[in-house]
């Protein structure tokens, strides 16, 4: 693993925040990202993609979180990642065109959001004459009332099946949810899937390391993203130490300020060295448990960044004439999002445990 990025991926950090900083509105800004190649970075391009890695797109995430790109861009990238993970080749070349394109949205309903290792998923599939038939409720579907398809797993027979569904085939309800994040209980009741190019794994279900590298990505990323918060933060931060002043002098020569500061920075080193080091495994075919759960347990530190920069802002860091709170929102979804830094500690003595036992 490298710790120093490529030329290629300085460029590509560049023209991603280059193109989130522009000035568009929705339709146009999400059609700029896929002319960009964005939304296909990580699919081969016989399937519409750019044929990037999966660093590649964490590195869209770290600028993603800088700037605050809404959260609907992720839930399209995660069904494109499951699909072309999980798909076979006539379910890949069906659905990861459009999704690459932006002509379709996605999400996704795999796992407990509560816990990403808990895969055991509480829709149920039923075989049926010409196909199967799909009941039971999702909780937390980031996005679901704007995804064209959702990439959903479901129980049978002991097994784990997976299937990609029209949105337009399920009931949607919206939640209530801190920091504005969508979210939405979807019901499926006795919805049928009888194209074989909406199931994934070819119909003999999805091998628990698979699905568990799906949603330890999911985590990776979404470590990626709260790295581009702090990184976002902090700098805010640091310009406003510089320009503020007390007593004289600006408040970034106060030693209590530069330490506190220097640990919101070393804090944030560790979660981005975490998190690059999670993405890069996954990426080349390992499940990343233990990478993907240190990651996570690092990326907590970043809400304590946000707070710790409301400090630094004194007044100004609890008024909403600015953006920080935005920031620190983010933080705070982000940071609990598939289970927080408790529950990766749990992934992370099963797999030692695991380990040890080999």
């Amino acid at each position: 693993m490298r710790l120093l990025p490529t030329r290629d991926q300085h460029d590509l950090a560049a023209m991603c925040r280059n193109l989130l900083a522009e000035d568009h509105s929705a339709p146009l800004w999400w059609q700029a990202l896929a002319d960009a190649g964005v939304l296909g970075l990580t699919i081969e391009e016989a399937c519409g993609g750019s044929g990037g890695t999966l660093t590649d797109l964490g590195i869209f995430y770290v600028e993603a979180g800088r700037a605050l790109c809404p959260l609907t861009v992720h839930s399209t990238l995660q069904a494109a990642l499951a699909i072309d993970w999980l798909g076979g080749p006539a379910v890949r070349q069906a659905w990861l065109p459009p999704l690459a394109a932006g002509t379709a949205r996605g999400t996704t309903a795999l796992w407990s959001p509560r816990d990403a290792a808990m895969l055991t998923p509480t829709v149920r599939a039923v075989k049926a004459v010409d196909g199967w038939l799909l009941s039971g409720v999702a909780d937390f579907v980031p996005d679901a009332d704007t995804a064209d398809l959702i990439v959903v797993a479901a129980q049978s027979d002991g097994q784990t099946m997976g299937f990609v569904v029209p949105a337009e085939a399920v009931a949607v309800r919206p939640l209530t949810l801190m920091g504005g994040h969508r979210a939405f209980t979807v019901t499926f009741d006795d919805v049928p899937v009888d194209d074989p190019r909406r199931i994934l794994g070819g119909g003999a279900g999805l091998a628990e390391r698979e699905l568990r590298r799906v949603a330890n990505a999911a985590i990776a990323l979404l470590c990626l993203d709260l790295v581009g918060v702090g990184e976002a933060v902090l700098q805010r931060t640091v310009d406003y130490t510089k320009m503020r002043e007390q007593f004289g002098r600006s408040i970034a020569s106060f030693q209590a300020a530069q330490h506190l500061v220097a640990d919101m920075h070393i804090a944030l080193s560790a979660a981005r060295l975490t998190a690059h080091s999670a993405a890069f495994w996954l990426g080349r075919g390992e499940t990343a448990t233990r990478e993907t759960a240190i990651a996570r347990m690092h990326a907590a530190a970043v809400k304590q960044i946000t707070l710790d920069a409301h400090q630094l802002h004194g007044g100004m860091g609890y008024v909403v004439d600015t953006d920080l709170h935005l920031f620190s929102e983010r933080a705070r979804v982000l940071a609990t999002m598939g289970g927080g830094a408790d529950v990766a500690a749990t992934w992370l003595d099963a797999e030692m445990d695991w380990s040890g036992g080999q």
